[in-house]
């Protein structure tokens, strides 16, 4: 993938974010665009590999449009200012966690998991969290998981690695306020992510260091996963 092309564009729409601008700089954008398809349609196959549910996915199926949503935004500017790829195998709509990719100058990553959860899929997978607690705690303590995600709370989605990205400030209705292991119940989704420089999908092997990556995190998805479907 040409990541520095497409950063480059994506600083340049950033300092310029006008439907004037970007109509005259639109062949450049097809270009990065159909750059970053075939980026996407790499990693699905790699990601493929090791979870063969998301094989039957194309690049359409995962990539975001570029267009932002303005209708309830303070925030007017009509484009966003990354690119973004949600891999997942019962689509980007559904409940069922996937694989993320996100190009942003100074904040490309890689995530995987669930998000966005409604209250009562939350309920049971913190339910089943409580009732399989030495499992949960063997795949989210694990060293290589710390490592690359870190703790509830710990990070931010600016940061360089987070384990979930919103938490309640206390337990949530019907839980155990001295819960020993608490901070897995408050989590209102089961997101982790890791940062990577901007040169890091530019390089050669970056398919391989990014499959490493999620392999770490896929566990701790198929958990919350296994309770997702259920409702789906």
């Amino acid at each position: 993938m040409q990541a520095e092309r497409i950063l480059n564009f994506l600083k340049a729409i950033k300092a310029n974010n006008t439907r004037e601008w970007f109509n005259g700089h639109k062949e450049e954008y097809k270009a990065i665009r159909t750059d970053f398809e075939k980026g996407v349609t790499q990693a699905i196959a790699r990601i493929a590999e090791f979870d063969p549910t998301i094989k039957h996915l194309t690049a359409k199926d995962a990539m975001y449009r570029f267009y932002r949503d303005t209708r309830f935004s303070l925030d007017k500017s009509p484009y966003k200012t990354h690119l973004g790829a949600y891999i997942a195998a019962h689509g980007k709509k559904a409940f069922h966690g996937g694989y993320y990719i996100h190009l942003e100058p100074g904040h490309c990553l890689v995530s995987c998991g669930n998000y966005w959860l409604p209250t009562n899929i939350l309920t049971s997978c913190r339910n089943e969290i409580m009732a399989n607690i030495g499992q949960w705690r063997d795949i989210v303590e694990n060293r290589r998981f710390v490592e690359l995600f870190g703790r509830p709370g710990e990070g931010s989605w600016d940061d360089a690695k987070g384990f979930g990205i919103e938490r309640l400030k206390t337990a949530p209705s019907g839980f155990p306020r001295d819960y020993e292991f608490i901070q897995y119940i408050r989590m209102k989704d089961y997101c982790c992510w890791h940062s990577v420089p901007d040169s890091f999908f530019e390089r050669d092997g970056w398919l391989d260091d990014m499959a490493n990556i999620l392999k770490v995190g896929k566990p701790m998805m198929d958990f919350i996963n296994s309770v997702i479907d259920d409702y789906e």
